[in-house]
């Protein structure tokens, strides 16, 4: 099962304001494990990054000015997701809309509101009545947010990639062992069955034990389980 983490930042707290998306991060899961493979970039808001915003993600007018506008990286970004990959984002209605409004300004399809998990809902429904910030969440699974001094997407995804596998239960939450068909397993040979050990293990019980485990057996009767069953 393909997965992407994602997050954005933005000039503000709604697009019908005139707010845009500053900067995009995601990372891909393959049945729950990171494949390496991630999408990041800082996008030219065409407009000036207010105080309040600069002071949250520290990206500065300057430096977005020169950073390629939505209409330039839509279609690579919508390629990353893929047509059918959930999408695991932290407030996940916050995200959506500011990226199916500037999917919606380029003319290009927007995200069906249905694949995205958010992480937020997922928290608190786990832990009814506690903090559910990506901080928090972090601080109560003992993951390293020390580098979170500024928001960042990219960051943040990595960081809820990591707060989302234990939401879920780990790394492998369905208990599945066998090796994937898919990119996390590149290089593993398909097929592959472990053989017989070339010599059996030695016994660890010792012969004190043994005789210790007939007397009790011996003391249970004919009835003994261990009797009927050999």
């Amino acid at each position: 099962m393909r997965e992407i983490v994602l997050d954005t930042e933005t000039t503000g707290f709604e697009p019908a304001e005139g707010h845009r998306i500053v900067e995009i991060g995601a990372i891909e899961l393959f049945n729950h494990m990171p494949t390496g493979r991630t999408f990041h970039h800082y996008v030219n808001p065409e407009r000036a990054m207010p105080t309040e915003a600069f002071q949250v993600h520290g990206l500065g007018d300057d430096f977005l000015r020169s950073k390629p506008r939505f209409a330039e990286i839509a279609a690579a970004f919508l390629d990353f997701l893929g047509g059918d990959s959930r999408l695991v984002i932290h407030n996940a209605a916050f995200d959506m809309k500011f990226l199916n409004a500037e999917l919606g300004w380029v003319s290009l399809p927007l995200i069906a509101t249905d694949r995205a998990l958010d992480t937020v809902a997922l928290a608190r429904r786990k832990f009814p009545g506690a903090p559910a910030s990506l901080d928090a969440l972090c601080r109560r699974f003992g993951i390293d947010n020390s580098a979170r001094e500024k928001h960042g997407a990219l960051l943040d995804s990595e960081l809820l990639a990591e707060v989302y596998l234990e939401l879920i239960g780990g790394r492998q939450p369905d208990l599945v062992l066998a090796v994937s068909a898919g990119p996390a397993s590149a290089g593993v040979a398909s097929g592959w069955k472990p053989g017989p050990r070339p010599a059996a293990l030695p016994p660890r019980v010792t012969e004190e034990e043994r005789a210790a485990h007939a007397a009790l057996v011996e003391s249970l009767g004919e009835g003994a389980i261990w009797k009927r069953f050999g």
